[in-house]
């Protein structure tokens, strides 16, 4: 761990915005999926939900870069768990979906507590979440295609609140629990060991200020024996 590569992940968790969110409704192609997360990452979106009534989560990682190790994502067996679940903690759930509520994207207070919701390739958003969420966004278009790609679509999205927060100042201060904000800093900064810990149910050792342990004899003590380390 240097000096320069702590400071960074102290600077980019210090800028994720808990209260920005994606939530995918069976949105399957790695590839996609991937884009997405990339842009979650990039306009500093902390937690991603995805929906699938079947199988898992799967990402594609060359198109994500590696974001996917940034950004963590929950996964839900029914797409009106993260809905109702956002919804009860404030949040406006917005569906890039075109119907008579729809609005253009730019209209909206993206400053809020907001979670973007989009759709599957082909069939869009379903008629479960659609019934659910709050309101609708669509980005115009001037050609002859009817949509955007939905990767595509999430990016220009995304980039507009991205813009709206960073004018409010949002950026300028860390936003996330203290306590959540320790975990995922050990996690960035210690992933093998982070990953010993989850496995054997321990608590993470404290990190000093430059991301290293701050008793590593302590714990290299304890793990003395165990060769999965």
């Amino acid at each position: 761990m240097t000096p320069d590569r702590y400071q960074k992940i102290v600077d980019v968790l210090n800028r994720r915005q808990p209260d920005l969110t994606v939530i995918t409704d069976q949105v399957h192609k790695g590839q996609n999926l991937s884009a997405i997360i990339r842009t979650c990452d990039a306009v500093g979106i902390h937690r991603v939900h995805a929906v699938y009534d079947k199988g898992g989560f799967r990402a594609h990682t060359g198109t994500a870069m590696g974001s996917h190790k940034w950004v963590k994502t929950q996964v839900h067996r029914d797409i009106e768990d993260p809905i109702s679940e956002l919804q009860s903690k404030g949040f406006q759930v917005l569906a890039a979906h075109f119907d008579d509520r729809a609005v253009d994207y730019r209209e909206v207070d993206y400053t809020r507590p907001t979670a973007l919701l989009l759709g599957a390739e082909k069939i869009g958003v379903s008629a479960e979440a659609s019934a659910m969420v709050d309101g609708c966004v669509i980005v115009p278009m001037k050609g002859m295609a009817e949509s955007f790609n939905v990767s595509v679509a999430c990016a220009i999205i995304l980039a507009e609140a991205q813009r709206q927060r960073q004018v409010a100042g949002l950026y300028d201060q860390c936003r996330i629990d203290q306590e959540e904000y320790r975990e995922v800093l050990f996690e960035w900064c210690q992933p093998i060991i982070a990953k010993y810990c989850r496995q054997r149910n321990l608590p993470y050792p404290p990190l000093d200020d430059t991301g290293h342990l701050l008793e590593p004899q302590v714990f290299s003590q304890l793990t003395r024996l165990d060769p999965a380390l």
